[in-house]
């Protein structure tokens, strides 16, 4: 490993826990945006600053700044949040967020076009709300993912508490955010110490979900850190735990590479945290630092070894691994519609297209939940797959409920194909700056034309899974979908084929740099010798795997 830091290593180093002069920066009334260091230690605090890319040339051309504004991430283990905080959360949006809320992949909210004269005011709100933004974003442990819709309830609960008090336990322990954001006075002379993270907390981002199979809703494969829940007789016994799983890559960059996670091995359900605590500061301690490419967990797991890390995470934790349980996925998608749970409780879960949430010409999805909260009595869960679950739902209240959903037009989001049901995509342009082409604003367009090709070769109910990304960053975990378009450039896309139905394979690169005419025509043939030569009920992600993909090279 070379000696040699990268640049942000050397921001961390210097930013007073992650201080930095954010004050000033956030003081500073010349520009919408923050200085660069500020920018980076900015994501600790759970915001990104932003520009609107539809607007740079034009404002370019009159030698003006970016219309720079802020997105802010909510840390909410699990997706779960009381009807209470969502009316909080529809005011702020309309107050501070362009009356737009984003549900993510991470079952976090995200507001977006936050201008910085009330990026303060902003983050205030949130935090009254009893939910805050700490470690959202940044070198630290992020939201972390917990299987989202809740018809196994005691085994739900379970699940959820552990990983709520994991979250809780990886959260970094500098004071910065409640002096930045939330006034509270510096105590004098009081040294802080990051006892698991140092003073350059982490190579990398890393990510953590928890799953209860058989539904694989979290894509558990594709975290740095998974618990699989090994649930016997109702009880949660303890975890199948993985580990090296991360999707992000670089274009061009043959270094770089999706990896699904590796299995270390089964333990007791209470020694998740030891566990936890051992796999990050083992990643702290051997995770590059020289090259940010190269510095998530899956390399240091590769250059190390599966064995060599298993060993290490046991000597650090003094726990020792089990073999791990057989575990079987059968579902990976969300239930849609209504659900009843163990204890005669119903769930009804909603179809939100790319989590996007605002009153427009089509729906007025905003106006329509917030009907919802004012009535709902349990709580509602944000799953992984960027929709809403209105859950714990008492018979006595299932019919105002069930009005509300229908009135509001709500039911109609799911008219829908299996296809355009369970399609993902990122936010991409016009905000992402890491985007080089089109994904939440191609979605809709894009599955409907998957639809359509597979309704002329008669399987219209084949539930394909289709993910769309504007970058090889791979927030909408694309390169575990059946079908993914990877964004190369305006209008161009890396066509990736052959993830399997369960989310346990990755897919691979099929065609490289193609505009959507020839997406189109390589899925109408390939769709055409699927529905002819494929296996008993074989799904289409699984003859691409065995036909497609071993005779045509990318």
């Amino acid at each position: 490993m070379s000696a040699t830091l990268s640049a942000v290593e050397t921001i961390k180093a210097q930013s007073r826990g992650l201080r930095g002069t954010l004050i000033e920066s956030l003081a500073d009334a010349h520009t919408g945006g923050l200085r660069e260091p500020d920018q980076t230690l900015l994501k600790f605090h759970g915001s990104y600053q932003q520009d609107d890319r539809d607007l740079r040339d034009e404002r370019t051309e009159s030698k003006l700044e970016p219309a720079h504004s802020f997105m802010i991430r909510t840390r909410t283990p699990g997706g779960v949040i009381t009807p209470a905080q969502w009316l909080a959360f529809d005011d702020i949006a309309r107050r501070y967020g362009g009356s737009s809320l984003r549900l993510t992949t991470r079952q976090a909210i995200q507001l977006h076009g936050v201008i910085k004269s009330e990026l303060k005011a902003t983050l205030q709100a949130i935090n009254k709300t009893l939910i805050d933004t700490i470690a959202a974003c940044g070198d630290v442990n992020r939201n972390v993912l917990v299987s989202a819709n809740p018809i196994e309830s005691a085994a739900h609960a379970l699940v959820y508490a552990d990983a709520v008090a994991l979250s809780e336990a990886l959260l970094p322990k500098t004071r910065a955010y409640h002096e930045i954001w939330l006034d509270e006075q510096p105590i004098a002379a009081t040294p802080e110490h990051e006892p698991l993270y140092g003073p350059t907390y982490l190579p990398r981002k890393f990510k953590t979900a928890f799953v209860v199979p058989p539904q694989n809703d979290v894509d558990v494969y594709a975290h740095d850190l998974g618990f699989v829940a090994i649930v016997v007789d109702g009880e949660v016994s303890g975890y199948n735990v993985l580990v090296g799983g991360g999707l992000g890559t670089s274009h061009g960059d043959t270094r770089t590479y999706a990896r699904a996670a590796s299995v270390l091995g089964f333990i007791a359900r209470g020694a998740e945290i030891a566990i936890a605590e051992a796999v990050l500061t083992t990643q702290r301690d051997h995770g590059r630092r020289d090259e940010r490419r190269l510095s998530r967990l899956k390399y240091t797991i590769d250059s190390l070894g599966v064995d060599w890390f298993r060993g290490e995470v046991e000597r650090r934790s003094g726990v020792p691994f089990a073999p791990a349980k057989a575990v079987r996925f059968s579902a990976r998608g969300d239930r849609f519609g209504w659900t009843q749970g163990n204890d005669g409780r119903w769930h009804l879960t909603l179809r939100l297209r790319a989590g996007r949430i605002a009153d427009r010409d089509d729906a007025s999805l905003l106006s329509a939940l917030r009907q919802l909260a004012q009535v709902h009595r349990g709580d509602f869960r944000i799953t992984a797959n960027q929709n809403l679950i209105v859950a714990a739902i008492t018979p006595e209240a299932r019919p105002e409920i069930e009005q509300i959903f229908i009135e509001t037009g709500l039911s109609e989001l799911l008219e829908r194909s299996p296809v355009e049901l369970n399609a993902l995509a990122c936010v991409a342009l016009p905000t992402c700056p890491l985007a080089m082409a089109e994904a939440e604003r191609y979605l809709e367009r894009f599955s409907g034309a998957v639809q359509s090709l597979l309704a002329r070769h008669g399987v219209p109910e084949e539930p394909i899974s289709l993910r769309i990304s504007g970058c090889p960053n791979g927030c909408s975990r694309p390169f575990l979908a059946e079908i993914a378009l990877v964004g190369k450039a305006p209008g161009r896309y890396n066509l990736h084929l052959g993830g399997d139905a369960f989310g346990e394979r990755l897919n691979r690169l099929y065609r490289e740099n193609i505009d959507e005419s020839e997406i189109l025509a390589v899925l109408d043939r390939d769709f055409g010798r699927w529905r002819r030569e494929r296996g008993s009920a074989e799904a289409f992600g699984d003859y691409a795997d065995r036909v497609l993909l071993t005779e045509t090279p990318a």
